[in-house]
């Protein structure tokens, strides 16, 4: 497929507005349907789709093994961070209201951030299963570069 005019156009095209829907469910997912899961999945679809159209070289070098290794501890870490903050701050593990003088504003800020570390660490753990498939393919002597 790398070699399809059309699709390498459609690709340029398609992945920025997927890369934006991605943001755009990570930051409405405090008030409808998604956040960090979903915006994650749609992320590493994203750069999945790049992979199939343009390469796996190619989309390694955008998003480099070591990145997305470092993605699946920096998401952790996060959800961790935010969970430790809230007993640091006097409440139990992920009270979020402790997180402010507000407790309303204390339990946005908390999910935001969790959810940011959820959507860190789906996108990572997709990516690096995609990236063990693809080494798979290329072990048994199929390349796509």
């Amino acid at each position: 497929m790398k070699h399809d005019l059309v699709l390498r156009v459609v690709g340029k095209l398609l992945i920025p507005f997927i890369l934006l829907f991605a943001l755009y469910v990570q930051f409405h997912g405090d008030f409808g349907p998604g956040g960090g899961f979903q915006a994650g999945v749609i992320l590493a679809a994203a750069l999945v789709f790049h992979a199939l159209i343009f390469g796996v070289g190619t989309t390694r070098r955008v998003m480099p093994d070591w990145l997305v290794e470092a993605m699946l501890a920096a998401g952790v870490l996060l959800y961790a961070g935010v969970g430790i903050a809230g007993l640091l701050l006097g409440g139990n593990f992920l009270d979020y209201f402790v997180l402010d003088a507000d407790p309303v504003l204390g339990q946005h800020r908390g999910i935001f951030w969790v959810e940011v570390g959820v959507a860190v660490t789906v996108s990572g753990v997709m990516l690096k299963i995609f990236y063990m498939f693809a080494a798979r393919g290329d072990a048994n002597g199929v390349s796509d570069d």
